[in-house]
């Protein structure tokens, strides 16, 4: 049977409309850095390389190699960690080309930094994209987090931030750092902006 993030990891990945805590165990993920606007051409081509990797994971057995312990699974979401430059983070107005970010798609337990290999190599035998040598692999640990699940336009998001900054005063709690996490559930290719689902997640600690 087919493991399916959406079903056995709810409490990651379906969130409620409203701020909870919760504890974020170490996750193996591809990662790649990127600064500037995500609506770019630059930006969608870090994506693309990602998902390759993500995929030769994915379809291995079909390509005849069996990783140690692999089972079915559904391809995990993209997640982003999102910062400003210096300079952004003096605007009053959010400037999209002052983002920071570090995109990544996590990947199953089983997948070890042989099967990383293997991947890297099936890759490059379809594609001679150079971005390819700027995805890593490795571990993150988010630890304790408030998250909540966004709906609606990536540009509402700072109304459910609010409420999650509220959450975090009124729980005696701090946050650890002024990045934020997010996961999107929904393609934006094919679901309206008024519906797009997107967890939200800060990393905090207690007082």
């Amino acid at each position: 049977m087919k493991y399916e993030w959406r079903k056995k990891e709810k409490n990651l990945y379906l969130p409620k409309q409203k701020p909870e805590l919760i504890q974020v165990l170490p996750q193996k993920f591809f990662m790649i850095h990127g600064k500037g606007n995500p609506n770019s051409e630059e930006y969608s081509k870090k994506i693309e390389a990602l998902y390759s990797m993500a995929y030769a994971v994915r379809m291995m057995p079909k390509k005849g190699y069996t990783p140690k312990d692999y089972y079915e699974y559904t391809v995990y979401p993209l997640e982003g960690l999102w910062d400003l430059t210096d300079e952004g983070k003096k605007d009053e107005i959010l400037n999209k080309d002052e983002l920071v970010y570090k995109m990544m798609i996590r990947q199953p337990d089983f997948v070890t930094s042989e099967v990383v290999d293997i991947a890297f190599e099936n890759v490059r035998k379809k594609k001679k994209s150079p971005l390819l040598d700027e995805v890593t692999f490795g571990d993150i640990e988010d630890g304790l987090c408030v998250q909540m699940m966004h709906v609606g336009s990536y540009d509402d998001e700072p109304r459910s931030f609010e409420q999650m900054e509220k959450f975090i005063i009124e729980s005696n709690l701090e946050l650890r750092m002024h990045k934020h996490r997010e996961i999107y559930i929904s393609d934006p290719r094919k679901t309206e902006k008024s519906k797009l689902k997107t967890v939200l997640r800060y990393m905090v600690c207690k007082k």
